[in-house]
């Protein structure tokens, strides 16, 4: 039998009787073109970043690092849920701390 936990709230969660929601997430740095460079007008940069991100299943490459590209995936209970739709990015917790100006 699978076992299931909230990757937040880190309750079980049983298959059978609890609904379970998938956050999936995919995050990978930027390429953004460079000006006037009249060598990259002849470049086809989204192929690139597309073949780049092919070479992931290839277990002998090391050019990628966790620096450039990273799925993570997440099991949430509904309650976390909420939660997490409410606020993906976490700002309102941020604001809580109520740091000082130094």
């Amino acid at each position: 039998m699978l076992r299931y936990r909230c990757d937040l709230c880190h309750r079980d969660l049983d298959p059978e009787e609890d609904l379970r929601y998938v956050v999936k997430m995919e995050v990978y740095a930027a390429f953004d073109p460079m000006a006037n460079d009249e060598e990259s007008d002849d470049r086809n940069h989204l192929q690139e970043i597309q073949d780049i991100l092919e070479q992931l299943d290839d277990d002998d490459s090391d050019q990628i690092g966790a620096d450039v590209y990273r799925q993570l995936r997440y099991d949430l209970c509904p309650e976390c849920h909420k939660k997490f739709v409410k606020n993906p990015l976490g700002r309102e917790a941020a604001k809580l701390f109520n740091f000082s100006q130094n």
